[in-house]
């Protein structure tokens, strides 16, 4: 069991590794040029958008319900200690690294959940389908005329296993170990009380997962927020030391953290894009549910969620962190650590030095409600992957066993599991930028028809108030 542990292990680093990053950020930088950085100069449009409403625009869900949905599968415990891990890792650099693949992801984001919504589908029960799985083999036979739905097909197996460890038994997991480290809950009561909500939400198909999340997501981050700015406010002079630190440790050559400067580069590149999940394909898959027939659109309010993830979320939890003075220099630079903390720990720390008697009810908090709505939120994500391979009674049988493992994650020891979804994860990317990168010539099109018609209409809009 060691050795398959070990082997899966550097396979997930490997999966994840620099290869990896480089093709997630020259992709970002290439959209992002390519559609003119329109995550930053369609801002103002998009919250506009996400509010606007409905109307009888085709879908299940509204945009603002899709937004949710996507946001509570990609805002988990990651964004805890993924942070945490980073700084603990690469140094406090890593955050700067963490901003620039949320700057560049935008754009990822964008292209992925406009090609969802154009390549999106009617299955047999009235609902929208869509996602890479769809645009990988309808846009690419429709664009270059050859079967590409193998490649389609690869990207859902992917997903549904890694659906199981990242979007199911990891959550659990850290749910029951939260709950037992700071009140002592029985691992077995969680399982079961996790696994009687979690049937409660999805057996009521996606419309009740967008009903739920269009609540539970905002509320989750206005506490946790919340919490983080408390935290912050109690050391308020030390934000501008924070700054220091992270554009001091972002360039510096020396070693941080036990690596050298590709350390930094690498964890919060790394950590960034794992924790907004921009070109791993999933948040299409909920946007694809939208009641919006503008694909641009759909697209322009799904930047919206790396933002919100990246800038905001993480953001401040590491701000926590670097502010409470858990981390700490030598006169050469050397990065040291208080108690060798990593991950929650480290976290929890951090919130309890800056909040004390609070900070850990704080990330208990965050751990729970966090873990939960990425559960929901990936359920949508896979059942939606077996309806492709299988068809749509196969969702059923999908429904069931996610109820039954949210019980077993929650009460097993899951080391392997985290590595295995790990690298089934990290291998969901490759399809899916093959499908984003091939059909980029469309995103840029249709990118361009929509700003000509939203020039035009401007432009209209002035002569009739003149």
């Amino acid at each position: 069991m060691d050795f398959l542990e070990n082997l899966v292990s550097k396979a997930a680093a490997a999966v994840w590794g620099p290869a990896t990053i480089i093709i997630l950020l020259g992709t970002g930088v290439y959209l992002s040029l390519g559609t003119r950085f329109v995550q930053f100069r369609k801002i103002k449009e998009a919250i506009i958008s996400l509010f606007a409403g409905d109307g009888d625009s085709e879908g299940d869900i509204t945009p603002f319900q899709a937004l949710m949905t996507s946001l509570a599968a990609t805002i988990g415990i990651g964004n805890i200690v993924g942070v945490a891990s980073a700084i603990s890792v690469g140094g406090p650099g890593a955050v700067f690294w963490m901003w620039v693949s949320g700057a560049f992801g935008g754009a990822t984001k964008f292209a992925e959940v406009l090609l969802a919504l154009k390549f999106r589908i009617t299955n047999e029960d009235g609902e929208k389908s869509g996602g890479p799985m769809y645009y990988i083999s309808r846009g690419m036979k429709e664009v270059y005329g050859k079967n590409f739905k193998w490649l389609g097909t690869l990207f859902a197996v992917f997903a549904i296993i890694a659906s199981f460890g990242t979007g199911n038994m990891t959550q659990a997991n850290s749910v029951a170990e939260s709950l037992y480290v700071s009140f002592g809950v029985n691992r077995v009561i969680t399982g079961i009380v996790i696994a009687i909500l979690t049937a409660l939400v999805i057996i009521g198909g996606v419309k009740s997962i967008g009903k739920i999340t269009e609540k539970l997501v905002p509320f989750m981050a206005i506490v946790y927020l919340g919490g983080c700015f408390i935290a912050i406010l109690t050391n308020i002079d030390g934000i501008q030391t924070v700054f220091s630190m992270i554009f001091a440790n972002a360039f510096t050559s020396r070693a941080v953290g036990g690596g050298l400067v590709g350390s930094v580069i690498r964890m919060g590149m790394s950590r960034g894009m794992f924790s907004n999940e921009a070109g791993l394909g999933s948040a299409p898959i909920a946007h694809a549910a939208s009641k919006n027939d503008d694909p641009v659109k759909e697209g322009m309010t799904a930047s919206l969620g790396v933002f919100i993830v990246t800038m905001v979320v993480c953001t401040l939890t590491a701000f926590v962190i670097l502010a409470s003075g858990i981390l700490t220099f030598d006169e050469t630079g050397l990065m040291a650590i208080e108690g060798n903390l990593e991950g929650a720990a480290l976290t929890t720390a951090a919130f309890n030095k800056l909040i004390p008697g609070a900070g850990e009810y704080v990330i208990t908090f965050g751990i729970i409600f966090f873990a939960f709505s990425t559960i929901i939120g990936w359920y949508y994500y896979g059942c939606k992957c077996v309806e492709f391979v299988g068809g749509v009674r196969m969702v059923n049988a999908y429904k069931w066993a996610w109820i039954v493992l949210t019980f077993v994650g929650a009460t097993t020891s899951l080391k392997l599991v985290w590595n295995i979804s790990d690298v089934f994860n990290g291998l969901m990317v490759l399809p899916n930028i093959i499908g984003v990168l091939g059909l980029s010539p469309l995103v840029f099109k249709m990118t361009n028809e929509y700003d000509s018609r939203t020039r035009l209409k401007n432009l209209k809009f002035a002569q009739e108030t003149k």
